[in-house]
């Protein structure tokens, strides 16, 4: 009798079985999880320092708007890092890496270099010399994405194939705190010292990365192939192909011809409903008539803990479902959350209703975006894991910078309620394409 009870258990129940919960929840006990935390704390760290804190300040020392705005292009490079991905992915460190290996020797060199850079950044005067503010800003976003190509990777040749989920959402927790250290940790920092030692305060926090490297071991079972004994045009040549060509020609045949292109729309389409609703959600809120305070206040803590709990939560169904259903799972969910904005315009000026919207929409992105990242770490091969992830990372950000730049046209033409409409209508489209690639999972996850 209890085994035919067994068999007949409701799906519901199941569903919310504690032991299988619990069993999901234990995945961020291993210490593994804490120092991908601290990683993606230092990985978050400078992003601030050459955006929103930079913009402050410049604002603050009398630098002219135009200016301001042509200081973005300081960050180009997070969207080209899968250009020099090969490099860190394939060269050794002279000295470092036979000591500490491929990735740690990498990432204790860009930290290092970060971290003087950034110092370099506070000393600096914009007033008087905004070229030289310039030239370290970009400095620091190169070693910022440089770093950031070398921390995913050690993530994901550190980590279990089913842990990649809760490492997804262990390294944005980090990430998000780093901002925040960078951000508004920068701006009381600056308050009482001035500029110049709130980016050496921030310059010191690089160490917490760095300590966490040194302390944390080398994946195992990755190493260098060994240089090929020729003339140096063979070697130059040999590289290339290992470094360049090998790492896409590897992802294509793994996924055969139809299903590689399909998982590259996939890539580009997951986020882009969402960030075509995002794209307008401020301009939705001066239009309702909203304060800054009543954003600020829900939007920037409200919606920042619900961002934190929706990426434990991506992680955790990652952990319980398998990968592919939670992307499904939370994709629609992300996608059912845009709704809200429609609610939103219905229900007017009404702060209660704001609440609800903006913790509604952070919760399923955040939960979206762990089960995406476990995506795109499981898609890569261990032997090209920098330069595959970086390239698929890089071609993400087309939905979120390209593709949603249309959103204010868009909503100019059709009125705020039909837009937002649509765009949970533009989620369909990745939902019904991973439905076929889930009928298809020829790739080859990353191995233990």
């Amino acid at each position: 009798m209890k085994a035919t009870d067994a068999r007949i258990t409701p799906p519901i129940r199941r569903f919310f079985s504690d032991k299988s919960w619990l069993a999901a929840l234990r995945v961020y006990r291993q210490p593994r999880l804490v120092a991908i935390l601290l990683m993606g704390f230092s990985s978050g760290l400078p992003l601030a320092l050459t955006f929103g804190t930079l913009s402050y300040r410049l604002a603050e020392d009398g630098v002219s708007l135009a200016a301001i705005g042509a200081f973005g292009l300081v960050r180009t490079s997070y969207s080209l890092k899968f250009l020099w991905a090969p490099l860190l992915d394939r060269l050794a460190v002279p000295l470092l890496t036979r000591r500490l290996g491929r990735r740690r020797s990498w990432a204790l060199t860009i930290q290092l270099l970060l971290a003087a850079a950034i110092a370099v950044l506070g000393l600096t005067n914009p007033r008087h010399d905004a070229a030289a503010t310039a030239l370290a800003a970009v400095v620091v976003a190169f070693l910022s994405a440089s770093q950031d190509i070398v921390i995913d990777a050690y993530r994901i040749e550190l980590l279990l194939p089913e842990e990649q989920g809760a490492g997804a959402a262990a390294t944005q927790w980090g990430y998000r705190f780093g901002m925040l250290a960078s951000g508004a940790g920068a701006l009381y920092a600056a308050s009482f010292g001035g500029w110049r030692l709130s980016y050496l305060l921030m310059a010191a926090l690089m160490a917490v990365g760095m300590a966490t490297v040194w302390l944390t071991p080398e994946p195992e079972g990755v190493a260098l192939p060994p240089s090929p004994g020729e003339s140096t045009a063979e070697r130059v040549r040999v590289w290339l192909r290992r470094a360049v060509v090998a790492p896409f020609r590897d992802l294509a045949a793994r996924n055969g011809g139809v299903q590689f292109l399909a998982i590259l729309v996939f890539i580009v389409l997951y986020k882009f409903g969402d960030a075509l609703a995002g794209s307008m959600a401020n301009p939705l809120y001066v239009f309702l008539h909203f304060t800054k305070v009543e954003v600020a206040t829900i939007s920037k803590v409200y919606g920042v803990v619900a961002t934190l709990a929706g990426v434990a939560l991506g992680g955790v169904f990652c952990a319980r479902f398998g990968v592919f259903r939670a992307l499904l799972a939370c994709g629609a969910l992300q996608a059912a959350s845009n709704l809200m904005y429609a609610v939103q315009v219905w229900a007017g000026h009404s702060v209660a209703m704001l609440a609800v919207t903006i913790g509604g929409e952070n919760l399923t992105g955040g939960m979206a975006s762990a089960a995406f990242v476990a995506y795109l770490s499981n898609l890569c091969n261990r032997d090209f894991t920098a330069t595959q992830y970086a390239l698929m990372s890089s071609l993400a950000t087309v939905g979120l910078n390209v593709l949603a730049a249309s959103g204010g046209a868009l909503a100019e033409a059709i009125g705020w309620t039909r837009f937002f409409v649509l765009s949970t209508l533009f989620c369909l489209p990745s939902l019904a394409l991973l439905c076929w690639i889930m009928r298809r999972p020829t790739y080859a996850v990353v191995q233990p």
